[in-house]
C-alpha cells in the first residue's frame, strides 16, 4: 500500500493501516527528533504524539503535501511544543554514533575514522542546517517538502543547505590535509 492508501484507511479508523503507517515511518520521524532534540525520551514522546495525532486527524489531511511531508511536520511541530513546555526553545543538534558492520578490521577503522570525522563535521553545522540536510539527504525530501516541515521560505532552506554542504567540505577538506 502506498501512504495515501494507508492514510485513507486510517481516516476510515482501520488500525492495521495505522500500524503499517507506524512501521513504515516512526524510526525516520524518532531519528529527526533526536536530532533536533538530543532526548531519547523526548523523541520517543514525540513520534508517539505524532502517530496519535495522525490517528486522530487523518481525515483531515488535504494531499496538499505528501504524508511524509505531512508526518514530519506534525513531529517538528510536536516537538517545539513540548520543548516550549520545558522551558527549552533551542535545539541540540546530536548525531547518535552506531555500530559500523565492516567484515575487516582494517576496513572498519578506516570507516571508523572517516564516519567520526563526518560526524564531527556535522555537529559543526548549525541545527537548521543539519537538520535541512538529514531531511534533504537521509530522508529525501524535497526543497519544499522541507521547507513545509521547517515552516520557512523555500529559499531559506536552499541557502541552509548550500552553506551546510560548504561548510561540510571545508571541514572534511581541513581533516584531509592533515
Amino acid at each position: 500500500m502506498d501512504d495515501g492508501d494507508l492514510i485513507d484507511g486510517v481516516a476510515s479508523g482501520d488500525k492495521h493501516a495505522m500500524r503499517a503507517l507506524y512501521i513504515r515511518y516512526h524510526e525516520a520521524l524518532y531519528a529527526f527528533a533526536i536530532s533536533r532534540c538530543g532526548n531519547a525520551e523526548l523523541a520517543s514522546d514525540c513520534v508517539h504524539d505524532t502517530m496519535l495525532d495522525v490517528w486522530r486527524t487523518a481525515s483531515r489531511f488535504s494531499g496538499k503535501s505528501t504524508v511524509k511531508t505531512w508526518l514530519f511536520s506534525i513531529a517538528r511541530n510536536k516537538l517545539v511544543d513540548a520543548l516550549r513546555k520545558r522551558g527549552k526553545l533551542t535545539f541540540v543538534d546530536v548525531v547518535p554514533d552506531s555500530a559500523d558492520p565492516a567484515p575487516n578490521p582494517e576496513a572498519a577503522a578506516i570507516a571508523a575514522t572517516e564516519k567520526a570525522r563526518l560526524h564531527r563535521c556535522l555537529e559543526g553545522l548549525t541545527v537548521p542546517q543539519g537538520s535541512a540536510i538529514r531531511l534533504a539527504f537521509l530522508e529525501d525530501l524535497t526543497y519544499p517538502e522541507i521547507a513545509d516541515i521547517e515552516a520557512v521560505p523555500v529559499g531559506t532552506i536552499k541557502t541552509r543547505i548550500f552553506h551546510a554542504k560548504q561548510a561540510l567540505m571545508r571541514c572534511l577538506e581541513t581533516g584531509l590535509r592533515r
